[in-house]
């Protein structure tokens, strides 16, 4: 299917786009009165009425308290749950916004508040309306910053969160679609501006769109690509637990850690990712950055190349104290941060 495609989506169509969640009890809808929340609104409730019986659906809208126009989108909202018999609940952010980072706190902010209303009415998922668009702009934004695979392979059909599934059944449908959904419906929906403020890396990517389809990175393509990279991902990590598996039946109980010799032997990106995950167990401040974990093993490989016995590398990441002794590996608890008075 062409990302040109202007078709709207059918009811048989919405059956397969929601089918894996026919089962849930209950589902939050966040709608925010945009193009594509207001074609998940209207789309769920029609393949919810398709069902006869299915989960119960609850649309949520965030109110970030940064525009006056959302309060009027958020009553738009509401009146077209009305019109599909569906209840509605406006949450705001409410307390202080950050000057920096500002888009990164008010989404965390949204599913936080997502997430509350899910466990208030027992949902299990909470459904977005990402699309085939916000899937290609996620690839380009993580490609500038130099993600590794997991990150290039972006937005994922589910995943948890806040305690709950995230889930978006509309990550292969271009947004072209909804429009033509919500057109033939005569749905209405808001506009956003800073969907369109250029201060912000995501609408200058999308400005960008028209140039980088010319040249053939269309959302499509880019969609396909991220899609191909997850599969890629998930390879790897099923390989990372083979190493892993692999690693402890060498263990040796009266010396514990890893056998230089063993982790050597793994594929640079098995090791690395075996690293990480390594830390990130018994670490307590947080995930390792991907750079530095990278910085880490080259420092290790190094150290196992080297000759001489002793402590040959003693080194802390992320609350984890990586100590490499002639011929064995120990990742532990860092000692607590002395506090400075």
């Amino acid at each position: 299917m062409s990302d040109d495609d202007h078709s709207p989506i059918a009811v048989a169509e919405a059956k397969r786009l929601f089918a894996d969640w026919r089962s849930a009890a209950a589902l939050i809808l966040a709608v925010s009165g945009g193009p594509d929340s207001m074609a998940l609104l209207w789309l769920a409730a029609r393949w919810r009425r398709a069902l006869k019986r299915g989960p119960d659906l609850i649309a949520v809208t965030i109110d970030h308290g940064l525009r006056p126009e959302a309060a009027r989108e958020a009553r738009d909202v509401k009146k077209l749950a009305a019109a599909l018999d569906l209840p509605h609940r406006t949450l705001r952010w409410t307390g202080d916004k950050p000057t920096n980072g500002l888009p990164a706190a008010a989404r965390a902010a949204r599913y936080r508040l997502l997430a509350k209303a899910a466990r208030a009415h027992k949902a299990s998922h909470i459904l977005t309306a990402h699309t085939q668009d916000d899937q290609a702009e996620t690839l380009l934004m993580r490609m500038a910053r130099g993600s590794g695979l997991a990150g290039l392979a972006a937005m994922a059909r589910q995943t948890p969160r806040e305690g709950v599934l995230l889930a978006r059944p509309f990550l292969d449908i271009p947004k072209s679609r909804l429009i033509a959904t919500l057109a033939r419906a005569r749905v209405g929906f808001a506009e956003d501006p800073t969907n369109k403020d250029l201060h912000f890396t995501r609408p200058r990517l999308r400005a960008l769109m028209p140039q980088l389809k010319a040249e053939g990175f269309d959302p499509g393509n880019l969609a396909r690509l991220a899609a191909r990279l997850a599969r890629a991902n998930v390879a790897l990590e099923l390989m990372v637990d083979g190493a892993e598996s692999f690693v402890e039946l060498k263990r040796v109980a009266a010396r514990p850690g890893i056998d230089t010799a063993v982790f050597s032997g793994l594929a640079e990106e098995v090791r690395l990712r075996l690293l990480l995950r390594l830390i990130d167990r018994v670490g307590y401040e947080g995930p390792a950055g991907l750079g530095q974990a990278e910085a880490l093993l080259a420092a290790i490989d190094r150290a196992v190349q080297a000759d001489g016995k002793g402590i040959r590398l003693k080194q802390t990441l992320a609350g984890a104290l990586i100590t490499l002794s002639h011929d064995r590996l120990r990742i532990d608890p860092a000692p607590p941060r002395r506090r400075r008075d």
